[in-house]
């Protein structure tokens, strides 16, 4: 990989990075996306499933359903790159595979449910028709830092939640 290479790469993952930030701002889990074909993005998405109430609205599949709708075909272009801060789950692979993706790069692995090259790697099964190229570690250490503060927060509140509802359960207002 050449230095323009890696100065694109993060370029287009920054997009993608930002695309988690709205997906925060949501309270939905900190997951961005961005497609990109010739140089400029034909679909970006975030996480939203809790949002919009569809456990298949993974900032993977928004980003494909705005691409093939802007390219009008249900295949990416030849050269289409996926940028995405986690690495994609089984059903996104599936998506992947069926959109003719050509290259993913993922920022950081996922290891319960990843499926390119940590809980599974689905591309080496030997039943897809087409395979990608896969590469990862593309800002790395900022996306995984908001995938972890999110968490934190997120344990935070629960915690505080807890501890408001025992307090009212021992002091209960009669």
């Amino acid at each position: 990989m050449s230095l323009s290479d890696t100065f694109n790469d993060e370029y287009w993952m920054q997009l993608a990075y930002e695309q988690a930030v709205r997906a925060a701002e949501h309270n939905e889990v900190p997951v961005g996306a961005v497609i990109v074909s010739q140089n400029k993005v034909i679909g970006s998405g975030y996480n939203a499933p809790i949002t919009l109430n569809d456990p298949t609205a993974h900032a993977e599949i928004r980003a494909i359903r705005m691409a093939c709708e802007s390219v009008k075909n249900y295949r990416l272009p030849e050269d289409a790159t996926l940028y995405v801060t986690l690495e994609p789950c089984t059903m996104c692979v599936g998506a992947l595979v069926h959109a003719r993706i050509h290259r993913v790069v993922f920022a950081t692995t996922e290891p319960k449910a990843g499926s390119l090259v940590s809980a599974r790697q689905l591309l080496n099964m030997g039943y897809y028709n087409h395979k990608f190229l896969i590469e990862h570690g593309c800002m790395q250490a900022q996306c995984s830092k908001q995938l972890s503060d999110f968490f934190r927060k997120r344990r935070e509140q629960k915690r505080e939640l807890r501890q408001q509802y025992i307090a009212t359960s021992e002091n209960p207002q009669t």
